[in-house]
């Protein structure tokens, strides 16, 4: 789904803005046309259930397990804490890419607002497992980079792979290209070393010599090659 002109509005700004202020929860009034059946479990379905499933700790595959940790889950996303991605939506083309969309985070956060309301259940998703999500494909780490790295030979990249040894707050990942274009790889936000992630390009980068691959902090990070 593609953004209309009018959340660039200062409305949407103020809209937002309310987004912040908890829902009355001693009345639960009810404000909202998006309901959890027709709109949140889908959204939930494909971003949360992998690691929110009926076996986790928190499970959020039904109404009565998310209606309790509504405001929670408003603040998660809003802050983009949840669920744990690591990186900006957007900035280079990665696959998969597990960021909820700004419209995904708009549409829980208004729901929550709207006083969270379940709706019909007729119209939740009728098998929620249809469609599992794609492998990753297997790479191996190839060279590393220690902030920054000038290619002496072409090079196919297909990800990045972060070594940090801390959380890192922000950093852009690009490559700059022989004839001076700038590529954006990854840019990476609140990124956790433990939990791993790997970057994976949705289209492999062939890299020639000359190329510079840099992060905007300093940061070691291996790029990622096919395993044989």
């Amino acid at each position: 789904m593609s953004l209309s002109p009018r959340l660039a509005s200062p409305f949407f700004l103020l809209f937002l803005a309310s987004l912040l202020a908890p829902p009355n929860r001693a009345h639960d009034v009810i404000t909202t046309q998006l309901t959890y059946s027709r709109d949140i479990s889908r959204i939930f379905g494909k971003r949360c259930t992998a690691c929110h499933g009926l076996g986790a700790s928190i499970p959020l595959t039904s109404y009565h397990q998310v209606r309790p940790w509504a405001v929670d889950i408003k603040e998660q996303v809003l802050s983009r804490r949840m669920p744990p991605w690591g990186a900006v939506k957007g900035f280079g083309d990665l696959s998969p890419d597990h960021a909820l969309s700004l419209e995904e985070i708009m549409i829980v956060a208004a729901w929550v607002v709207g006083g969270a309301p379940e709706g019909d259940p007729k119209l939740l998703p009728k098998d929620p497992s249809a469609s599992p999500p794609a492998e990753d494909p297997k790479v191996q780490d190839g060279p590393i980079v220690s902030t920054r790295l000038r290619l002496s030979k072409p090079l196919h990249i297909i990800g990045i792979r972060p070594l940090p040894d801390s959380l890192v707050e922000s950093a852009r990942l690009t490559a700059q290209l022989p004839d001076g274009e700038i590529l954006p790889l990854v840019w990476m936000y609140q990124f956790d070393p433990k939990s791993k992630q790997v970057f994976t390009f949705r289209n492999p980068l062939l890299a020639p010599a000359g190329t510079v691959i840099k992060s905007s902090i300093p940061l070691r990070f291996a790029l990622l090659q096919r395993a044989n």
